[in-house]
């Protein structure tokens, strides 16, 4: 760049030598093919210069938008469900892809002007100073006038990008979650309404783009405005000293040299603008990564008590829990839980929609942590154990099933990378899932859509029990995730869970009554409090609540009820 800013300065004196020699007669053949060799020696010079740069820079911004990508997918990995739950998943995508294209934009812009520009500007100031002292008194009027304008400019601009920005985030999330669940919209014939909302989406983007581009729009105006009443008064008193003669005149190359300088002074002062106006763009950008960046994660190994510790037994005990999703809400969404589920025990938690039983289940693998209380697994606080530790002894199958793109086997590699052939068989053997695998035309080697959208809800949700059970868990948390299965295949599965994870410790949430009957232990929960505990039996006797949802759920059928006596009976 700075090569290139030298023969930018360079040409207009070799250009004036010319004219001076051609108007006052003293330009040799000679001296021209020498002042023209130097021109051409300097034009190439510029251009290796000008390549170079542009390369480097080019190479130096993807390099930089690439290391930010990846600094904030590191980061948004680490993230708690807590951390999740402050961003949405299309401002995330929007600060991934638009955001840093923003700043790769910026920073290719800089690394190409912050030399050439600044350099130019400097370079033709010294030039034309030295030229002509009185003519340059013009600059001391005009520039600072234009760097007010430039000031004001970015002053305005600056909130309208930031909106901007979030416009964009508005824009993507629709788009995302019309995209991920079309088939839904396609159920409820609600494609109009899904159109409406994304063309409101996008109008407001436009109306905020055009806010934003308006001030942009405006400053080439009035920079040209600028350069064109500098250029006038350099004509206008630079014409006087040619034409008016006197102790000092000014030659006609010489003035020509000088205009030159001018123009680059002038264009130097425009690119600056534009990068500052770009500053602008890419300081609310940047300023959205860092909110990524700078995000306090809530759940870390900081404070870990014991690294090294691992879950081999699998008890759990919740001891006094209190936790809230708000933390200034006055009411808890878990309070004063106290619970012991032994190792290897079978234990059922039912209850209401809402009731926390997601909640008290996630706090096990440090999903989100307790506002008050303690979780211990194998005695240990679930905060002592470092996190891979901990969530490595625990396989969790969460209420919505994800699948991911690529093969049967590869998602079901998730729970054990190197696992062979004949154990992922056994996994999805276990599941009930390797009959309808082996029905497909590929068998394991069945590609998957992202999210598993060309299987059925069933099968998906066998599918994430084979890749939890492959995983070998010394706690497997199954929620709800056997609601799209039929009753005999359910069966079949928990039967697997009886024989194949007999020293693993199952915790089964449901909403069918059905699926967790033969449980060690039974937990009802009622609005973020336990209401009972025991076997089938015991709570039909002694739990109201467990008893109202065994007689809605048996509809359908004769039910006779008594304290000691229980019969049903196909109706």
């Amino acid at each position: 760049m700075l090569i290139e800013v030298a023969g930018e300065v360079l040409m207009p004196m070799f250009l004036g030598m010319i004219i001076n020699g051609a108007t006052d007669g003293t330009l040799t053949s000679a001296k021209s093919l020498g002042i023209a060799g130097m021109m051409i020696l300097c034009a190439i010079l510029m251009m290796a210069g000008g390549v170079g740069g542009a390369y480097f820079g080019a190479k130096a911004s993807v390099n930089y938008a690439n290391d930010i990508r990846r600094d904030i997918y590191k980061q948004v990995q680490k993230f708690s469900f807590a951390n999740i739950d402050k961003f949405s998943t299309g401002s995330l995508v929007t600060r991934l892809t638009n955001d840093i294209q923003q700043i790769q934009n910026f920073v290719n812009m800089l690394l190409r002007m912050c030399l050439r520009s600044p350099g130019m500007l400097i370079g033709a100031l010294i030039m034309a100073i030295s030229l002509r002292p009185s003519l340059s008194v013009i600059f001391a009027v005009t520039v600072p006038m234009m760097i007010i304008s430039i000031f004001l400019v970015i002053r305005a601009a600056f909130p309208r990008f930031s909106i901007m920005q979030k416009k964009v985030d508005k824009l993507n999330s629709t788009v995302q979650e019309n995209v991920s669940n079309v088939r839904v919209v396609k159920s409820f014939v609600r494609a109009d309404y899904e159109t409406e909302k994304f063309e409101s989406a996008n109008a407001d983007l436009k109306k905020s783009g055009l806010s934003a581009m308006k001030i942009m729009i405006l400053n080439g105006p009035i920079m040209t405005l600028f350069m064109n009443i500098t250029i006038a008064l350099v004509v206008w008193f630079g014409s006087q000293l040619v034409m008016g003669g006197g102790e000092n005149p000014m030659d006609v190359g010489d003035l020509s040299q000088f205009l030159t300088y001018v123009n680059q002074i002038l264009m130097s002062l425009m690119t600056l603008t534009f990068m500052f106006m770009s500053t602008s763009r890419a300081m609310a950008s940047g300023k959205r990564i860092n909110e990524v960046l700078d995000e306090n994660i809530d759940i870390t190994d900081e404070n870990c008590a014991n690294p090294d510790a691992v879950v081999t037994r699998g008890d759990i005990e919740f001891k006094n829990i209190t936790f809230r999703y708000f933390k200034h809400s006055e009411d808890p969404v878990l309070e004063k839980i106290n619970l012991k589920i032994p190792a290897g025990s079978t234990v059922g938690i039912i209850g209401s929609t809402g009731c926390g039983k997601t909640t008290l289940v996630s706090l096990i693998p440090r999903l989100y942590d307790t506002d008050e209380g303690e979780v211990l697994v194998d005695g240990v606080n679930v905060r002592d154990y470092s996190l891979y530790n901990l969530r490595e002894g625990v396989g969790m199958v969460l209420q919505k099933n994800i699948l991911f793109s690529g093969t049967i086997e590869d998602n079901l590699r998730w729970g054990d990378e190197d696992a062979t052939m004949e154990e992922i068989i056994a996994a999805a053997n276990a599941s009930q899932a390797d009959g309808f695998v082996r029905s497909f035309k590929d068998g394991y080697l069945t590609e998957l859509e992202q999210g598993g959208v060309n299987v059925s809800g069933g099968q998906k949700q066998r599918l994430c029990i084979a890749r939890a059970l492959l995983k070998k868990p010394k706690i497997l948390i199954l929620d709800d995730s056997t609601s799209a299965v039929d009753t005999a295949t359910e069966a079949k599965i928990r039967e697997q869970f009886k024989t194949g994870l007999r020293d693993s410790t199952k915790i089964i949430i449901a909403q069918r009554i059905m699926s967790v009957m033969d449980a060690d232990m039974i937990v009802v929960m009622n609005d973020g409090k336990i209401t009972g505990i025991g076997t089938h039996e015991e709570l039909l006797e002694s739990n109201n609540e467990y008893n109202e949802i065994y007689v809605s759920q048996m509809e359908g059928k004769e039910v006779k009820a008594t304290s000691t006596d229980i019969s049903v009976k196909e109706g």
